[in-house]
């Protein structure tokens, strides 16, 4: 038995943390830690890391093993995880830090340095990542059905419907009424 620590892409949400728990416990694999991107465990002589990778890529998770993968992993997670506490401080009425700071405290490196290889190695600009999560959250919003467009843009903190709308139609190339509109016939038919 030895103990391992895995970084895992694509694993940002609790159903993702189930899934790797529920395929990791089925190989026999004890689970010290496990948060998103991430797992600490003890593997029996009998699991071998190609075995757990085979295991996680049916489910649209990798194992990574390339330094700057990892950190540009846990940058993606730090970046979900500021659009949630920029949500809950505009809920709460009170100001989230700026992206910059949040992501240098988080991670514990320069900004800069972290926008560089992001952007090296994604091909888009860590800003603009953070634009299409914002809009991602916008979208299960307005799936969601219970809030208008002025609340949804009150609640993830945005200087206004206008600006919402304009950002929105910039990212997804349809207009929020539009989106809204196939949502709702969405939800009809379901």
């Amino acid at each position: 038995m030895k103990t391992l620590t895995l970084h895992i892409k694509n694993m940002v949400c609790p159903r993702c943390e189930t899934i790797i728990r529920m395929e990791l416990e089925q190989l026999g694999v004890q689970i010290l830690v496990l948060r998103p991107g991430y797992a600490k465990v003890v593997l029996p002589e009998s699991v071998t890391l190609s075995t757990i990778a085979r295991r996680l890529q049916h489910h649209g998770f990798a194992l990574l093993k390339d330094p700057d993968e990892q950190l540009i992993e846990r940058v993606k997670i730090a970046t979900l995880e500021y659009v949630h506490h920029q949500e809950q401080a505009a809920v709460a009425g009170t100001a989230a830090p700026i992206l910059s700071d949040f992501l240098s405290q988080a991670l514990g490196k320069n900004y800069s340095q972290l926008s560089k290889l992001f952007s090296g190695h994604e091909g888009t600009t860590l800003e603009k990542y953070y634009i299409r999560l914002r809009i991602a959250r916008v979208k299960e919003l307005l799936d969601d059905g219970e809030l208008n467009v002025s609340e949804i843009a009150r609640q993830l903190g945005y200087s206004s419907v206008h600006y919402l709308s304009a950002q929105f139609k910039k990212v997804t190339g349809q207009s929020v009424t539009h989106y809204r509109n196939e949502s709702d016939t969405r939800r009809h038919y379901q």
